[in-house]
């Protein structure tokens, strides 16, 4: 029978007992090993089965335990230990405030807003890279105290289960979890009721939602669960899946997550005391309309739109993750109008001015549709890519809303994503470590920070350390790492088969499934097309004989789940999977279905190299062979993403990518996967079995320190999150601090003013120095004088900037490696409002060498001056012969 109604028994744990409760909800236990290990003590045959989740662990544990652990003095001076330790952790000073000691100028807080958090596997809310970024970036703040709120929503089925089918098709499961089996606490207010967030609908509806609170380490994370009894059975499916439902559906929960997180950061911080957030920090553009609640918030001090909207601009960031359109969230914009207005959220907004935050107004968009990346790069003063690569990429991508602007002047920066080392290193690397540097070393190491706490320049002289570690230490834990992987395997894949409907009688050959001494490559990831799960098929008799090679052989671990909606996904891993099932090779290669934290945290550290061979450049940046590299795995990859920027041969190996204009991508697929099985064949498996008298593969050894020492340091979160801090952190809440109510309105009277007048800016004439327009030739080294005469359009000269801009030119005129040199006004002014600029341009370089003058608007509270993104440039008459100049 089914019960009609759920709730949850928790234990009573014995007074000496109750700092587990503490240990259990802070979620620091998740990459904290002696927090991990206590747990473990408590109850290790129930370790396992709770999914390393303290929290259900003690759910479980008995009684009598309960009463035997209170007895334990040894188990009693461990609990204070740890529990002194999450103390010290919480309250004492890190990086962040020595940084404020220092007299540096940062943000009171920040609010960090996401569809997803990847923070552990008890608390799978997560699909993929995305949300485990944003778990990482949350601990690694944690880690240097950084004051940040994360904000997401809470999603009573996850994402989903995966298994297969016994023909290898994907299946879904989701299955339900209950708040208070999870480590979480509801947020109440002060007279212990339950805080609530309230959106209004259209037809007079609401949506209600409760507010969970997670605490990582020193980091609170807030998220909105509308599974309550105030909802109708619809808006209670609000937050049913991640990434579930039609655009309705869709449209609902990141209105949730925006407008419903803004209310639910400020709930928090009115019960807590917590520093309100001066920096909205919008991870994608699901949570985009966060933007459009702060708006309305100041309507009501009294701004008005436009100013209202420059104030939310200085103090927001806006990272984007998506290097391809069709990865973006758009939704048709009169369902978005139907959600605004009168008759629903934000009344007395005006839902034109909503909709023209979204509308995609460069040439190729679609004037229908709202786009939630278009918004959010509205929204915010600031924005960046996760790679210098994907830095590139979004600026070509997004340039059309800067039209007149070279797409390397479009004002989006790149942060390139990091790892948090200590939930993706393995126990074993971090033991090595702690023996040979000392655990405060390694640990400050791994933080990404010195023992002050500074971090920048004393986390890469402890990850040279690694050249003092013996080879043999090397080796030894390089094996040990790959046989508990080899273990791991046999157990998940026993366990696919038998879902697969296999009895037991079949499965003997598990046994002999890997081999802890062959040479092992993981692939996992989700699985789109771009990222190409099947490259390796392409040509699947010389992938056997790579599988199967008599002395230098090779073993290959894959996962991923495909989206429940996408079948040509399924199709892939299916193909994948029969060809694994292949009794010739399935002792080889395995597919293990439900990749997820658990599974990852045992795959990176026991593979010897990290495959990634996706469609460059669409993979934004693949931080899982950033953790596969923590723990000395070589990277074998297309250099997209990250491994564009930081690859050198020392410790590994670049595919080459064929991405020719004339190349299709059927036959780009063949020419790059001819590579990789070449690069397996000559180079990567010949080094691996290349041994010395005793035994180990020294080149190989070395690749690994290579990788740890030069990388360690690059790829952690704690790097990513101080250039959050210092690059757009603290630039941007410095923007906020400057626009007071009365800025706000003149820098909004100001733009309205340059707008209005900019159609009758005009570059009228220029001019060069009289050598050059003669010779058509100048000296390297000399300088070129060059006078501009301006129409301003009723503008004051301070309303702009004079440019020259100049460099090398190719065939077509087009200024490449552009420098840019102000003019100055050179006094009075000509008829009819023109005024005169000059100023000189340093001939620094040879060859073809040309130069044109541009008009941008200019005020001091701009990041840039392409923010607005008007320009005015010469027309063909203006150029005169003074534009092309050539240096000998």
């Amino acid at each position: 029978m089914k019960a009609i109604r759920r709730f949850t028994v928790r234990p009573v744990l014995p007074d000496p007992l109750q700092p587990l409760s503490d240990l259990a909800r802070n979620l620091r236990w998740s990459w904290h090993t002696e927090t991990q290990q206590l747990f473990r003590s408590a109850d290790p045959e129930g370790w396992r089965p709770a999914d390393a989740d303290p929290v259900r662990l003690l759910g479980a544990v008995s009684a009598a335990r309960l009463a035997e652990l209170a007895a334990d003095q040894d188990f009693l001076r461990r609990l204070t230990e740890v529990s002194e330790d999450l103390r010290a952790y919480l309250e004492g000073p890190r990086w962040y405030q020595e940084r404020l000691a220092q007299g540096a100028e940062l943000p009171a807080a920040i609010a960090y807003f996401s569809p997803e958090f990847g923070v552990t596997a008890a608390l799978p809310q997560y699909s993929g890279g995305l949300g485990i970024l944003a778990g990482d970036h949350l601990k690694a703040a944690s880690d240097l105290g950084v004051p940040l709120i994360g904000v997401g929503l809470l999603y009573r089925h996850g994402y989903f289960r995966q298994s297969l089918s016994r023909d290898g098709w994907q299946q879904e499961h989701y299955p339900v979890l209950d708040p208070d089996e999870l480590p979480l606490t509801l947020l109440r207010e002060n007279d212990g009721t339950p805080a609530r967030v309230v959106l209004a609908l259209p037809g007079g509806r609401s949506l209600h939602a409760a507010v969970w609170q997670a605490q990582v380490g020193r980091v609170p994370l807030l998220l909105l669960d509308s599974g309550v009894e105030e909802n109708a059975p619809g808006e209670r499916e609000v937050t049913d899946r991640l990434y579930g439902g039609g655009s309705d559906h869709r449209l609902l929960q990141e209105m949730l997550l925006g407008i419903g997180g803004v209310r639910a950061v400020r709930t928090y911080c009115r019960l807590t005391g917590h520093p309100g957030p001066e920096v909205f920090h919008t991870n994608e553009g699901h949570a985009g309309f966060l933007g459009l609640e702060r708006i309305r918030e100041l309507a009501g001090t009294g701004l008005g739109f436009d100013a209202a909207l420059e104030t939310v601009r200085a103090g927001a960031v806006f990272t984007t993750h998506t290097p391809v359109p069709a990865g973006m969230d758009r939704f048709d914009s009169q369902l978005v109008a139907r959600h605004f207005g009168d008759d629903g959220e934000l009344p007395g907004v005006d839902v034109e001015q909503i909709l023209r935050l979204g509308t995609e107004t460069y040439p190729g968009g679609e004037p229908g549709l709202f786009n939630m990346a278009v918004m959010g790069l509205r929204l915010a003063q600031r924005a960046n890519g996760v790679s210098t690569l994907h830095g590139a990429v979004s600026r070509e991508m997004f340039s059309g809303l800067w039209p007149g602007f070279d797409p390397a002047e479009v004002p989006i920066t790149s942060v390139t994503n990091g790892v948090h080392a200590a939930t993706w290193v393995a126990p074993e690397v971090i033991r090595l470590a702690a023996r040979k540097f000392g655990t405060e070393r390694a640990e400050n190491a791994l933080a990404g920070a010195g023992t002050d706490g500074t971090g920048p320049t004393a986390a890469p002289r402890r990850w040279d350390a690694v050249a003092a570690v013996p080879d043999r230490d090397i080796w030894d834990l390089r094996r040990d790492l790959r046989g508990q992987l080899v273990t791991e395997v046999r157990k998940r894949l026993y366990a696919s088969w038998r879902r697969r409907g296999a009895g037991t009688a079949e499965l003997g050959w598990i046994d002999g499934v890997l081999d802890p001494d062959v040479l092992t490559i993981g692939f996992a990831r989700r699985v789109p097309s771009y990222k190409r799960l099947t490259l390796m098929l392409h040509d699947r008799e010389r992938l056997r004989a790579l599988l199967l090679h008599p002395t230098h052989p090779i073993q290959i671990v894959v996962a991923g789940k495909a989206h429940p909606a996408d079948d040509g996904g399924k199709r892939l891993v299916q193909e994948l999977v029969r060809f694994a099932d292949d009794p010739r090779v399935r002792h080889r290669i395995v597919f293990l279905p439900d990749y997820g934290m658990g599974m990852a945290q045992k795959l990176y550290p026991g593979c010897d190299v990290w495959l990634n061979n996706p469609l460059r450049p669409l993979e934004a940046c693949g931080t899982s062979g950033m953790k596969a590299a923590l723990n000395g795995c070589l990277n074998l990859s297309v250099r997209d993403g990250w491994w564009d920027e930081w690859y050198e041969p020392d410790f590994g190996w670049a595919i080459p990518t064929a991405d020719g204009p004339a190349t299709d991508e059927e036959r780009r697929d063949e020419l790059e996967a001819n590579a990789l099985y070449a690069l397996i064949e000559d180079r990567v498996a010949p080094r691996f079995y290349d041994r010395d008298a005793d035994g180990l593969p020294e080149r190989w050894i070395e690749m690994v320190r290579r990788t740890m020492a030069t990388l360690g340091p690059k790829v952690l979160a704690g790097r990513m999150v101080r250039e959050y801090v210092e690059r757009l952190y603290a630039p941007a809440a410095l923007a906020r601090r400057a626009l007071t109510p009365k800025a706000s309105r003149e820098l909004a009277d100001w733009k309205a003013k340059v707008r209005a007048a900019w159609p009758a800016v005009a570059v009228d004439h220029v001019e060069a120095s009289a050598g050059t327009e003669a010779t058509g030739a100048a000296e390297l080294g000399s300088a070129l004088t060059v006078r501009v005469r301006i129409a301003l359009g009723g503008l004051d000269p301070d309303d702009v900037e004079v440019q020259v801009v100049a460099g090398r030119v190719d065939s077509s005129d087009t200024i490449a490696e552009a420098q840019t040199f102000p003019l100055k006004p050179a006094g009075g002014h000509d008829l009819e409002d023109r005024r005169l600029y000059e100023g000189p341009i340093a001939l620094d370089r040879t060859g073809p060498y040309g130069y044109t003058v541009r008009v941008l608007p200019a005020h001091p509270l701009l990041a840039s001056g392409a923010e607005l993104g008007l320009v005015a440039v010469p027309g063909e008459a203006a150029a005169g012969d003074g534009t092309g100049v050539f240096l000998r």
